[in-house]
């Protein structure tokens, strides 16, 4: 490798990638919600308070420097090089800090119909009567912004009081957090016992438990819970963090001593189960149930009742 000042490589990983991307590559910064930005090209790639994560691939960092050579493959001699000869030609203006404020949560306007929201999770396999569960309890409804329509799923505290929506489009790609959302309080199906059952997303617990509905001498007895969606882990597995979601759950539901853990057939969610796996203290028994086909438990679903899976497009693993 060529030899670089250390100096120079210093000044280099200074640089965040929102202010290299607003100063040298501003066509590709998109902004998603409050301080959130995402890329033009990944719109899983979510830049936010001096960090970026790319959520579709689990992997994420602080630096322009970490972000060309893990998202745009550079070589680390290549990456810095092109920070600094940018730098070079245009000294980059660093936008002011904007001070914290705390978001306060709200939920999106609810629209007067669940008609949209109900034939998309239909066509997914998701059961009607699940479905209309979930309006009942106040935990899904449908959003509309002229002829775009979302689902929202609601994450409660234990008052019942909401901390938390993820929303869905139904006709693209589009997913996100509501601004100010609390991923300590995640979409969740209480069900009393001493079980519970981890999933990614929303739609991958409502699949799982719409298959023990239809397949009722498989029954489960627990909660239900969605982490949406999961990290890579540190190199040091064993100081990786447990998902916020399940820490709050868990403090929360003293009674829990058994975790099955459904997360996806893909390297993020493998990685994050090895992870789980490694920190969850020893009184937990701890069970990994990945979905016998497909990606996720709504691929295993589909499979069962022979519907096509998600259009790989919807799907786009790589944004």
């Amino acid at each position: 490798m060529p030899y670089i000042d250390p100096e120079v490589i210093l000044e280099a990983k200074q640089m965040d990638l929102l202010t290299y991307l607003q100063n040298y590559e501003p066509k590709e910064l998109v902004h998603f919600s409050g301080n959130v930005y995402c890329t033009r090209t990944h719109d899983s790639l979510k830049i936010s308070n001096g960090k970026w994560c790319w959520h579709s691939r689990g992997i994420g960092g602080r630096s322009a420097l970490d972000y060309l050579i893990k998202v745009n493959g550079m070589s680390f001699t290549e990456a810095v090089e092109q920070i600094m000869g940018q730098a070079a030609i245009k000294p980059p203006v660093f936008m002011p800090k904007a001070q914290k404020l705390s978001t306060p949560f709200a939920l999106p306007p609810m629209d007067k119909s669940i008609t949209e929201v109900e034939r998309y999770l239909m066509q997914r396999g998701i059961s009607r009567e699940l479905i209309r569960y979930c309006v009942d309890s106040q935990i899904l409804y449908q959003t509309r912004k002229g002829e775009y329509c979302n689902a929202v799923f609601v994450g409660c505290d234990k008052d019942r009081i909401p901390r938390y929506a993820s929303i869905r489009g139904i006709s693209g790609d589009f997913k996100g957090d509501v601004t100010g959302s609390d991923k300590r309080y995640s979409f969740a199906l209480p069900n009393g016992g001493k079980n519970l059952h981890l999933f990614e997303s929303a739609i991958d617990l409502l699949s799982f438990a719409t298959l023990k509905a239809i397949q009722p001498q498989h029954g489960y007895d627990g909660d239900l819970l969605s982490l949406s969606g999961v990290y890579k882990p540190k190199q040091n597995i064993e100081d990786s963090a447990l998902p916020p979601a399940l820490t709050q759950y868990l403090k929360g539901h003293p009674e829990i001593s058994h975790i099955h853990l459904h997360l996806d057939n893909d390297l993020a969610g493998r990685l994050a189960t090895k992870a789980i796996v490694a920190v969850l203290p020893n009184r937990y028994a701890v069970t990994d149930e990945p979905p016998p086909s497909g990606k996720d438990y709504n691929d295993y679903l589909c499979d069962c009742l022979n519907l096509p899976r998600t259009h790989v497009k919807e799907r786009n693993y790589a944004r």
